[in-house]
């Protein structure tokens, strides 16, 4: 991610696998930023040593070089492969490091693929997990189902898919720097994320 006059916008697949459709996913919504005026990076899970959360041991391996990265964006792309009708645990992992430092106030823009049909049930799982740490989540999320066939060569080959996905990056820089009204009730019940 380069320094730039525009919004930081970081992108977060949940995914491990190599060929991975979030990870392809989340670089077009970053790549869609771009064009906006965005300055736009991924932060490839794979890259980083994040041992299973431990609240005892909160700055572990790359823990505080991922919440820098997270508290320093101005919005934030989470991407997830749907799993047993929830989001990954690598992103799951990711966020239990996060708290209101990294997320509070900040631009979320939420992305969900699938092998089978609409991945609502993912996106809604990260929906309140994001309101609960007082984010600003963006109305518009993109769901891509029937993932095997979504993606040939790194590009979609569905245009109103691919325009779904590039429109949440342009979102994210529309609204990277949102005033939010107040706080979310969720937020105000998550003591857990000052422990």
């Amino acid at each position: 991610m380069e320094d730039g006059d525009g919004p930081r916008v970081v992108g977060i697949p949940g995914s491990l696998r190599d060929g991975s459709v979030t990870r392809t996913s989340v670089r077009v919504s970053l790549s869609a930023a771009e064009r906006a005026g965005a300055s736009a990076g991924l932060l490839d899970l794979r890259e980083h040593d994040l041992p299973v959360y431990d609240a005892d041991a909160d700055g572990a391996g790359d823990a505080a070089a991922v919440r820098e990265r997270i508290r320093t964006a101005d919005s934030v792309v989470l991407g997830t492969p749907m799993y047993h009708g929830s989001y990954a645990t690598p992103l799951k992992n990711c966020l239990d490091y996060c708290g209101f430092d990294e997320f509070e106030d900040t631009t979320v823009g939420l992305l969900a693929v699938s092998g089978g049909a609409f991945p609502i049930t993912a996106l809604d799982h990260l929906r309140s997990v994001c309101r609960s740490l007082n984010a600003w989540v963006l109305p518009h999320q993109a769901a891509v189902p029937n993932a095997s066939q979504a993606v040939e060569n790194g590009a979609f080959v569905d245009d109103d898919l691919r325009e779904r996905v590039e429109t949440l990056g342009r979102r994210v820089v529309q609204y990277a720097t949102i005033d939010p009204d107040s706080d979310c009730f969720e937020s105000r019940e998550n003591v857990g994320a000052d422990d």
